[in-house]
């Protein structure tokens, strides 16, 4: 009996790496993602896949293929099905294609580097997934984002312009965390140039040298902002902002990246903040019951802080009210949070 365990850094509670680089390459419109691998690990991710999609109200299939490897191929080798997988993809007019691969590809030691740097008239971007003993979602992700600006060239960075580095793509309100970037980027004159990687076409992905800053989704993108900075020299901000004063921070820190004034920026948002909190006077003082193993999460610091503003009291003895999946992106997130709260409140 083979009673070997995986290493204990495997972090498996994190999920599939191959899931990770799927939310990256499926966002690419007009790019078709081949999974090289058994059927099955194709169908759970486009099954994951779908459903997000049609819960952010996006009713479209994401564009995913499985090379479909069997018994045959896992103990001769899958290399020529991909390269068949790839060609017909091709033939059926996708501008770009993404292979990913599978425990089972990297197990059995096929080359996919090789099968996909043959000319197919298109480019062909072989993305490392197969976690096999230790990779998980975060790599897969962070491999795709490097992947996929393998082929950018360093270019002019317009005026005023930034790139959004590694949205999450499987979050309910990531197009209204993006908006609520947008909107703070606006007050200091700053717009986005490419959201990195989100509803892009293949074209894009060359531009992704081209901003003067990039804005990292979250802090554990900053191995992958290290690197865009050593090919591009481009620099990073590390996060989106978080709760109000994450909102202040990240307008001061863009535009100390940009040398761009900020206190005007800051000032009105500051003005702003106090206004929506006065907005939520009704559940001034009221008692509610957050889960307690989120509320005590460092994350949740930005949370707490909200809750002493209206001096919110913590219940532990009732049902528990839920807090977000991820802490509020923003002002805006904090508005929406607490309308969450006060409809629970007052139900």
């Amino acid at each position: 009996m083979n009673l070997k365990t995986s290493p204990s850094s495997s972090r498996r509670y994190e999920g599939c790496t191959l899931t990770g680089a799927l939310s990256v390459t499926t966002a690419v419109e007009d790019a078709v993602t081949i999974v090289h691998g058994p059927a099955g690990c194709a169908h759970h991710n486009f099954s994951l896949l779908h459903a997000v999609m049609a819960d952010q109200g996006r009713l479209h299939l994401p564009p995913v293929v499985s090379t479909d490897l069997g018994e045959r191929d896992v103990i001769f080798g899958g290399e020529e099905a991909l390269e068949r997988t790839v060609r017909r993809v091709v033939d059926g007019g996708a501008a770009a294609v993404f292979v990913l691969t599978t425990c089972i590809a990297g197990t059995i030691g096929d080359d996919v580097a090789s099968v996909c740097a043959a000319d197919f008239g298109v480019p062909v971007v072989p993305v490392p997934t197969s976690g096999f003993l230790g990779g998980v979602f975060t790599d897969g992700l962070h491999a795709a984002l490097l992947a996929l600006a393998g082929g950018a060239e360093r270019a002019p960075a317009p005026a005023g312009t930034v790139t959004i580095v590694g949205e999450k793509n499987l979050e309910f309100e990531v197009e209204e965390n993006y908006s609520e970037v947008k909107r703070l980027l606006a007050t200091l004159g700053v717009g986005v140039g490419l959201r990195f990687v989100r509803e892009v076409r293949s074209a894009d992905l060359g531009r992704v040298g081209a901003g003067r800053l990039n804005i990292l989704r979250e802090p554990a993108l900053v191995p992958v902002g290290e690197a865009l900075k050593e090919r591009f020299g481009t620099p990073y901000v590390s996060s989106f902002p978080i709760g109000m004063e994450g909102s202040i921070t990240f307008l001061r820190d863009v535009g100390s990246a940009l040398g761009v004034p900020s206190d005007d920026a800051v000032a009105a948002e500051e003005e702003r903040q106090e206004e929506m909190i006065a907005s939520f006077a009704d559940i001034r003082g009221a008692a509610f019951s957050p889960g307690s193993m989120t509320l005590h999460a460092v994350e949740y610091a930005p949370v707490r802080r909200v809750m002493e503003a209206l001096d919110l009291k913590a219940d532990t003895g009732g049902a528990g009210l839920a807090l977000p999946y991820s802490p509020p992106v923003g002002t805006a997130g904090v508005r929406r949070l607490l309308h969450r709260w006060r409809r629970q409140i007052h139900a």
